[in-house]
């Protein structure tokens, strides 16, 4: 038998499977260990819905109110289960009210493959029904996107799409797939997941002269500072960390981001930074030798002003992304790569130290920031209650190991500040985006990417109205989320500012709110509310202890603020406790 015969008969018995686009995009998401899809339907995406008819087993669909929620709640599994979440919509105004979310995404490092529907391929261009150029619109909030004009590419541009959102610094990415696709049978030759794309170097080889270099600059420093951020979650390098700090003697601050990476009583967990941040990390930055940061960009928020920031240390800067090292902040020595190869490279040259004197410094300032700022938030003598009393009784009933999700505003900033976390992948929140309306949705995500952990979403009275609609999320799918309203009856940041700046011009930050417990009870959510600090523990735990979805509405000090403050335009050294 001829070379040329052998070959049509290999051919001739390759068995293969015919499926629909629409199919394969599921079969996809089966292989790449999907449980949990968000999303909403419509015309365009019509035919994939139709095929997830048949995969009821299989994958759990979550049908949202809107698809930015979905998008959100898809976050929100991203960031409590460690997995890649996945959202569906439609073309046109579906496929446009991911955008938010996308953008949200993207800053924020989110592992997210989104698909959407859209018009027939030869309808591309004519202004038909709900089309948009998805593809156009959301390149700038995308890690990558692709769209899908022919059944035969769905197989392994969904798995270049999982690689790509998962693999080095993670974000979103959208799949568009023409109605034309979705419906076309092709011959179905398996699907290979995606671990090698030319060109995409997601994961880069560490340079241990950089390595050497750090190490001989920490190891000379008397006032060693590290900062971290979610890059050591992203990283799942939480132990890494950890061991890094401690064989140095390191105190160690967190952003927003890197809250939960260490447990928040450890003996060198100084604080949060940044703009509500805490007054000694602040403080420190402009006093310490060097600056370690470890999976962190160097935020407007944590810095301040560029020009005065940490001018008289040395800083190191590990970071999986290349574009972020000397992109804000200049530095002494970059250490590009993954921190779980590039720390404990690091931790192998550090000698073991003690800097208990320097770390002592910062308690110092912190007794500074407990008297002026902290006791009075957590401890009133007033009869109003505040949003740090509320955050100190959470934490004696939750013990640290509740999930909590926040939206955006005081009560974010507040939160952070105060809830005590004792694992990873606790703290959920918008961070870079500051997206109002995420906490409700991201939470019924955070409950089904750990289902079998307490989440408790913390959201403001202008916050939750912004997605209040995804309570009918909740009622349909019985998503166990507890629904903490701190209510003070403005937009509450937006006020502190103007009050600060703005001569207390206070312009439309007067927000009127419906009856949130009336408005839980029409979904079939149980519900309270209080204004009375001797009703704030049993209420807590009543929702606490309810089986099932639970609304708590908490009226608190109107005209509040959060202190400490970094104000626009100042140094981090010049942070006002007042």
């Amino acid at each position: 038998m001829s070379t040329l015969e052998k070959t049509q008969l290999e051919k001739e018995t390759v068995t293969t499977t015919q499926l629909s686009g629409s199919q394969a995009v599921l079969e996809a998401l089966l292989q790449e260990g999907v449980d949990t899809i968000f999303g909403y339907p419509g015309g365009a995406i019509m035919p994939i819905y139709d095929a997830l008819y048949d995969y009821n087993e299989k994958l759990k669909h979550i049908l949202v109110r809107h698809e930015q929620g979905g998008i959100h709640a898809a976050q929100g599994y991203a960031r409590t289960s460690g997995k890649v979440g996945v959202a569906f919509a439609t073309s046109g105004p579906g496929a446009t009210n991911l955008v938010t979310g996308l953008a949200d995404a993207m800053i924020d490092s989110n592992p997210i493959v989104c698909v959407t529907g859209q018009v027939f391929a030869a309808l591309l261009g004519t202004d038909a029904f709900q089309e948009t150029d998805v593809i156009n619109i959301t390149t700038p909030v995308t890690k990558w996107n692709y769209q899908v004009t022919d059944a035969n590419e769905i197989p392994e541009v969904m798995a270049k799409a999982f690689y790509i959102a998962r693999t080095g610094r993670p974000g979103p990415v959208l799949v568009d797939i023409t109605k034309n696709a979705q419906l076309q049978l092709f011959d179905f030759l398996g699907y290979s997941k995606c671990n090698h794309i030319r060109s995409y170097r997601p994961k880069p080889v560490v340079r241990n002269e950089y390595i050497t270099q750090a190490a001989e600059v920490i190891n000379q420093a008397k006032k060693p500072f590290v900062l971290f951020g979610q890059g050591v979650i992203l990283g799942k390098a939480e132990a890494e960390f950890k061991a890094f700090i401690e064989k140095g003697g390191f105190p160690a601050a967190w952003t927003v981001m890197g809250l939960s990476a260490l447990e928040t009583e450890h003996p060198l967990n100084v604080g949060m930074l940044g703009m509500h941040g805490n007054y000694a990390p602040n403080v420190m930055t402009n006093e310490c030798d060097v600056l370690i940061a470890i999976g962190m960009r160097f935020d407007d928020r944590v810095t301040g002003r560029l020009d005065k920031y940490a001018k008289q240390a040395k800083i190191v800067h590990l970071d999986i992304d290349p574009a972020e090292i000397d992109k804000n902040v200049k530095t002494a020595v970059p250490v590009w790569g993954d921190c779980k190869e590039t720390l404990p490279a690091l931790t192998a040259l550090l000698q073991q130290n003690d800097h208990s004197a320097w770390v002592a410094e910062f308690r110092e300032l912190e007794k500074e920031e407990i008297k002026e700022v902290i006791q009075d938030e957590l401890n009133p003598t007033t009869d109003i209650m505040t949003m740090g009393e509320v955050l100190k009784t959470l934490n004696e009933l939750t013990n640290g190991d509740a999930i909590i999700v926040t939206d955006v505003g005081q009560h974010q900033m507040v939160t952070c500040r105060y809830a005590k976390f004792n694992s990873s992948r606790s703290n959920v929140t918008s961070g870079g985006l500051g997206t109002m309306g995420f906490g409700l949705p991201a939470a019924i995500g955070a409950w089904y990417g750990a289902p079998h952990r307490d989440v408790v979403a913390i959201i403001g009275d202008g916050g939750i109205q912004m997605t209040i609609q995804e309570l009918g999320t909740i009622m349909q799918f019985g998503a166990k989320v507890k629904i903490l309203i701190l209510n003070n009856e403005f937009l509450g940041m937006v006020r502190q500012w103007q009050q600060l700046f703005h001569q207390k011009r206070y312009s439309f930050v007067d927000i009127t709110s419906p009856d949130f417990v009336a408005v839980a009870k029409g979904y079939y959510i149980d519900g309270n509310k209080i204004s009375e600090r001797k009703d704030l523990k049993t209420a807590l735990k009543t929702m606490l202890d309810h089986d099932g979805a639970y609304l708590l509405e908490v009226m608190v000090g109107k005209e509040n603020n959060v202190f400490p403050m970094v104000a626009q335009g100042t140094s981090v050294s010049e942070i006002r406790l007042k």
